[in-house]
């Protein structure tokens, strides 16, 4: 008599079932089949480290430019549930930049640097010169100076452009500002760019230095 037919299997091992005409049993693969050949005979790779070097290779063909994330002094910081509730009430729409600047007046020293950072933006905004006299925008431009080395681009961008519309210029923090944007310009995108250069030129600040690094990282954009 002719043997049965073979049936679809899973597995490459027991041929005993194969012959007996019933399916093999499905098996959850192993650690092994993954394994990459590479690997034999050398330490383990970490993940990590080939994410970075996909991402060193995508740098330097100007393909992408990843945002690197400053350090953090977190000491005084309130908890992230709080600094979430503060960030809400800053950017609500009903927020009045008086009740912006009496938070931050109260709570201030324990903003993270992404509320300090709105809370400048959020000033300029809705505040506009009205506040350039008020005496609560010395401490948040002493607060801005202290965290320039956390912000991001963006927030570097906001900083500037919210005291250039208050007509609110401390000095110190237009220089910490152009100094750190010179610096890590390239984590600007277009936009942050333009605010930052507006910002300068409005509040009437000499950033000759800046101004030349961003008219030569414009045309890569």
């Amino acid at each position: 008599p002719s043997p049965p037919p073979r049936r679809h299997s899973f597995s490459h091992d027991d041929d005993d079932d194969d012959r007996r005409g019933r399916p093999r049993r499905w098996e959850a693969p192993t650690r092994n089949h993954f394994r990459d050949p590479r690997d034999e005979g050398s330490p383990r790779r970490d993940r990590r480290d080939d994410r970075s070097y996909r991402r060193d290779v995508r740098n330097d063909r100007g393909r992408s430019r990843e945002r690197v994330a400053p350090p953090r002094d977190t000491r005084l910081e309130a908890p992230r549930h709080q600094q979430i509730a503060w960030g809400k009430h800053i950017t609500a729409r009903n927020a009045a930049t008086e009740s912006i600047l009496t938070l931050f007046v109260r709570e201030g020293h324990r903003f993270s640097a992404r509320n300090v950072a709105t809370t400048a933006h959020r000033v300029g905004k809705f505040g506009g010169n009205r506040f350039r006299t008020d005496r609560r925008l010395q401490p948040l431009a002493v607060a801005s100076g202290r965290r320039i080395g956390e912000f991001n681009g963006m927030q570097l961008a906001n900083v500037a452009w919210g005291f250039a519309k208050t007509e609110f210029i401390d000095q110190r923090l237009f220089a910490g500002i152009a100094a750190e944007a010179q610096r890590r310009v390239r984590e600007f995108n277009s936009q942050e760019l333009s605010n930052t250069v507006w910002a300068f030129a409005t509040a009437g600040v000499a950033a000759q230095t800046l101004f030349e690094t961003i008219a030569l990282e414009t045309p890569r954009r």
